[in-house]
């Protein structure tokens, strides 16, 4: 199949009722994390526990995007759609009513499968239906739904927190969810490409599931018993066997998941690593920030969330500019620019965090959502154009899969950094000290994005 060359009525429409059930999934999860010290206090569950709303959520998006380039090639678009769809509306409906913390999680998870399922079929009609001379401009676009939610969702869930309640985060989703569910059903069409006589790897997904699991286990373990005891070192035994056992039957095993042939290409690998590695920063911060400005600084769910807020305006504005750029110049400077923004927002949030405000956090916000934004799109843009059509849908699920798992591991990691102070320090001074070793780590790690950003300029220049 051929791209065309112009992008229809009806494929705008069928990639935004998409794009909206996407965002509404990570608007939904992020705006989770300003209600945490209220669900703490009404369900009587600990910091370690309720994370889970976040982390379960991420944990069990990143296990459906696994199964989708078998999936997408496997069911039509518009069954995928509204099976997401109807999914996506029972769990808002179960989290509104939930009367426990398990229910409530329940509800979580149910909607984590909506969004493993709405994610990668966006980029797959974009992939699909969308010239390649526009594709940074639509992929831009769809990134900054994939990362405007995590933005707007703390000033979202901090507002209806303040005013209402939390329930209310998901009573408004409802009627949203409706309309998107006729307008996919009107514009949604094409045939799935087909798997042949391939079988869905059950063992795979198994596999698959267990490692990612046990990795968010471990660092559960740390922040729950301290990085030094027992319980920690034995998880990390444990998920080192298992990563063992998965990367052994990724290279031997006769059914696979995804097709990971196409981590041989090096470049695809390190724009893998520059996409994983934003959404990383992106969902640690949006677990951070607000937990401090609470905590700490004494602020309120509202005050929380709409610190966020310039910030998720900034890079509103950012994404798409940099898709059109991209469209004209190609990916090196964008992914240039956007490492050394990271880079430069965390080390002032490193340097600063003594002196924290609200103001001084919301204006570092900003400044780190102009690097986001501006490599985020750019990252998956160009690594969709280093595989052929037949194997994009392996690429689409991979990107889509590590960039969920990112914010999973890292709203793990970063939850347990300062829980593992909070054992041995009040919670506050607890807070502080676990939050600026976070921002240390993400420092360290947009360093990395922008060596990976240098290495692939190398190794293009070495080609010509």
């Amino acid at each position: 199949m051929s791209q065309p060359s112009t992008v229809t009525l009806k494929t705008k429409l069928a990639i935004l009722s998409v794009g909206l059930l996407s965002f509404v999934g990570i608007l939904v999860e992020t705006s989770m994390n300003v209600t945490f010290p209220t669900l703490i206090k009404t369900m009587g569950v600990s910091l370690d526990t309720v994370q889970w709303l976040t982390t379960g959520y991420l944990l069990l998006t990143t296990i459906v995007m696994s199964t989708t380039a078998y999936v997408l090639k496997r069911f039509n678009p518009k069954p995928l759609f509204l099976f997401a769809a109807l999914v996506c509306l029972l769990g808002g409906i179960l989290c509104w009513l939930a009367p426990n913390f398990p229910v409530l999680l329940t509800g979580r998870l149910l909607q984590a499968v909506a969004t493993g399922i709405s994610i990668p079929l966006m980029f797959q009609l974009i992939f699909t239906y969308v010239p390649r001379n526009q594709l940074g401009t639509y992929t831009g676009l769809a990134s900054v739904i994939v990362s405007l939610a995590p933005a707007l969702g703390p000033t979202y869930g901090g507002i209806l927190t303040s005013v209402w309640s939390w329930r209310v985060i998901f009573v408004g989703i409802v009627p949203l969810l409706a309309l998107l569910a006729i307008l996919g059903a009107f514009n949604i069409s094409g045939k799935a490409l087909g798997v042949g006589d391939k079988k869905f790897d059950y063992l795979g997904a198994i596999l698959l599931a267990i490692t990612f699991t046990s990795l968010l286990f471990t660092f559960n373990n740390a922040g729950t018993h301290g990085w030094l005891s027992p319980n920690f070192g034995l998880w990390c035994l444990w998920s080192i066997v298992m990563i063992g056992a998965m990367v052994t039957y990724a290279i031997k095993g006769r059914r696979q998941l995804i097709d990971y042939s196409i981590l041989k290409l090096p470049i695809l690998r390190l724009r893998l690593f520059n996409y994983f590695g934003l959404q990383f920063i992106n969902i640690g911060l949006s677990f951070v920030l607000p937990l401090f400005a609470q905590t700490v600084l004494g602020a309120s769910a509202m005050t929380a969330g709409l610190m966020m807020l310039p910030g998720a305006i900034v890079g509103a504005i950012t994404g798409p500019i940099a898709g059109r750029i991209y469209d004209k110049q190609g990916p090196t400077t964008l992914l240039t620019f956007s490492a050394i923004m990271a880079s430069a927002a965390l080390l002032l949030f490193w340097l600063t965090t003594d002196y924290f405000t609200v103001i001084i956090m919301a204006v570092i916000y900003a400044l780190l959502r102009v690097g986001f934004n501006t490599g985020f799109g750019t990252a998956i843009s160009d690594g969709s154009t280093r595989v052929p059509l037949p194997q994009k849908s392996d690429q689409n699920s991979m990107f889509s899969m590590m960039q969920q798992y990112a914010g999973s591991i890292g709203t793990s990691i970063m939850s347990a950094v300062i829980a593992g102070y909070e054992i041995h320090h009040p919670t506050v001074t607890g807070t502080i000290m676990g939050s600026k070793l976070d921002f240390l780590l993400l420092f360290v790690l947009a360093i990395a994005i922008l060596v990976s950003v240098l290495h692939v300029k190398r190794l293009e220049a070495g080609q010509n």
